[in-house]
């Protein structure tokens, strides 16, 4: 017994033994508000990292599926993943709501199982038409989810040219239907221009509530998103505005473009030094430089080298050196 006990400590001291890898949420825990930062329940910032599945229509709703959900878990190493429910377009969820929440949900439940976090996205540009379909989804969410530390709730995915005075209208009355039901878990809520304009909600933001944050979008590679638009961030965050950069795509704001390596860098690295939350645009076979997959990707992941875009073979890379 005493030389397997001997040999047991130099294992350990030599690395050879390894307990089982902690997921996400056994890491993390419960999320909240502190300081102007999002923290963990170690009130450290968390730093999630992860995949955004594209709209739950057109080509990317066939990877809306289990199988894509313990894909990217095990093999890009997210510890985050955004929902993307279309809700406008023929398909989405005015047209078809009770097939839209099976498919969400299903993927929502999966990454769940997976113990990473899952924002649920309300993935419209005009939210604010849409009042009583949101209040009616997210309390049908907040009920089903409250308790579980990992889902977040991303209220307007992005306003188009409604001013802030409107987007925090809406969120006024979506924020309480989800607390009936959820106290503690993130709720995110938008901004104007495609949540860019996060200085304006910095000058005026939503109080009487714990646990609220703001999202940033930017493409990396596009000519407007550059140093004028992370100054905005600054200056938000600098006001105590804490951001989730729900969305971000390596290409241009249209989803195609060039994919300039190094505004990439440039940005990757501001989201690193601020220790941001992030979630990366797009799981879909679309021809476009910011979709991960090429046409024709298997449908259940499993994806070979052969099968994935310049940005999806990036953000593999990418996910696995800074998730593990």
């Amino acid at each position: 017994m005493k030389i397997i006990s001997i040999a047991l400590v130099l294992m350990l001291f030599a690395g050879i033994y390894t307990a089982k890898a902690q997921t996400p949420v056994e890491n993390h825990g419960q999320l909240k508000i502190a300081n102007g930062q999002i923290v963990d329940e170690h009130n450290k910032a968390p730093q999630l990292r992860g995949l955004s599945f594209s709209w739950s229509i057109w080509n990317g709703q066939k990877y809306y599926n289990p199988a894509v959900v313990d894909w990217i878990c095990s093999d890009f190493k997210v510890s985050l993943i955004r929902v993307s429910m279309g809700i406008e377009p023929e398909g989405g969820y005015l047209d078809k709501p009770e097939f839209q929440k099976e498919l969400v949900t299903t993927v929502i439940d999966k990454a769940l199982d997976n113990g990473v976090y899952v924002l649920i996205d309300w993935h419209d540009h005009h939210a604010e038409k849409h009042v009583e379909e949101s209040k009616a989804f997210f309390a049908e969410m907040a009920q089903k989810y409250a308790g579980n530390p990992q889902v977040i709730y991303e209220i307007f995915n992005e306003p188009d040219y409604q001013s802030w005075d409107v987007v925090k209208d809406y969120a006024l009355q979506i924020i309480p239907v989800i607390r009936k039901y959820d106290s503690k878990n993130l709720i995110v809520v938008g901004s104007p221009r495609w949540d860019q304009n996060v200085d304006e909600a910095a000058n005026d933001p939503i109080t009487g509530y714990d646990n609220i944050c703001y999202s940033f979008h930017f493409y990396a590679s596009d000519n407007n998103h550059q140093e004028s638009l992370r100054k905005k961030a600054d200056y938000a965050l600098e006001k105590g505005l804490p951001l989730f950069v729900t969305e971000w795509g390596v290409g241009e704001a249209n989803g195609d473009g060039k994919f300039d390596m190094a505004r990439n860098r440039i940005w990757l690295k501001w989201m690193e030094d601020h220790k941001l939350s992030w979630a990366c645009w797009n799981i879909t076979d679309k021809e476009e430089t910011t979709a991960f997959l090429k046409p024709g990707a298997n449908i259940d992941g499993n994806w070979t080298d052969e099968e994935l875009t310049p940005n999806g073979k990036y953000l593999r890379e990418l996910l696995r050196k800074l998730n593990e």
